[in-house]
């Protein structure tokens, strides 16, 4: 194990963690023709009806076919893929990563300006949350290069540094459909919880305290994707957060081993730490 500043150790070998980050990248770039081809379908799709389907904010039952259990089918396999590839880890439970997500709401209140709405606005909430994850880890590499984080890892720099390229990669793909669709592409964090997410990075001094606040992102962001099954209308808008889910699926499943928690996958995924789309400020 290596210790870190504040007395924390890695609970998994370096070697672990890196072979887990390898195949995590595998299953990325997998993902990606499948992302783009969903994402090109979703363009289209928006083109055609305006932009303005879907029922933004509204938790329902899946839709025929079930929408929800076509994503569960999805991420379980990817959670499937994470547990057998860590399968020789430890298995000791050190406590559940803390929660600062937003429940969704049956609000159906519009954004600040209304730009972007229907299924759009559940586009744009994706973009920002992806937005805010690549910002999360890059502000974690560039403190533990400052010291400010006490000795970290190679292993778990790489894997922060391989983490924010798939969601770098993830944001481009939800801005596509965004500027596909004729509007703006978003480039920040238009999101109300960022000031706090902002403050929680500022105050971590180890490289566990991060990966406490990257777990509750990505948990957050795969919620939310099961969320948007609830609220896009279109086919091209499930099959895009489909393809991403399992990705997200996966950086929880690791970060849960990087705390010494072992990720093991619930029957139903909740969406109790999703992003509310009322969280956006555009």
């Amino acid at each position: 194990m290596s210790t870190a500043k504040g007395g924390w150790e890695l609970p998994i070998s370096e070697g672990e963690l890196s072979r887990l980050t390898r195949e995590l990248d595998e299953a990325h770039r997998e993902s990606l023709p499948r992302m783009h081809a969903a994402a090109a379908d979703l363009v289209t799709e928006l083109r055609d009806t305006g932009g303005i389907g879907g029922n933004a904010g509204v938790p329902g039952p899946g839709g025929p076919g079930s929408r929800r259990g076509f994503l569960l089918g999805v991420g379980g396999v990817a959670a499937a893929m994470a547990l057998a590839a860590c399968s020789s880890s430890t298995k000791n439970a050190v406590g559940a990563a803390t929660s600062g997500s937003s429940s969704p709401t049956t609000s159906d209140s519009a954004s600040a300006s209304g730009l972007y709405t229907g299924d759009l606005r559940i586009v744009a909430l994706a973009t920002a949350l992806e937005n805010q994850a690549v910002g999360a880890y890059g502000a974690t590499l560039t403190a533990a290069k400052a010291g400010k984080l006490g000795t970290v890892p190679p292993a778990v720099a790489t894997f922060a540094t391989t983490a924010m390229s798939q969601h770098a990669d993830h944001a481009k793909a939800w801005n596509a459909i965004l500027t596909g669709a004729g509007k703006p592409a978003i480039t920040d964090v238009p999101l109300s919880n960022q000031p706090a997410t902002l403050k929680a990075l500022g105050a971590a001094t180890s490289a566990g305290d991060v990966a406490k606040l990257a777990l509750q992102l990505e948990d957050q962001a795969a919620q939310t994707y099961l969320f948007a099954t609830y609220n896009v209308s279109s086919a091209g808008g499930i099959a895009t957060a489909a393809s991403i889910a399992p990705v997200e699926a996966m950086h929880a499943a690791i970060l849960n081993f990087v705390l010494g928690q072992y990720p093991v996958p619930d029957d139903f995924l909740p969406v109790d730490k999703a992003a509310s789309p009322t969280l956006l400020t555009v």
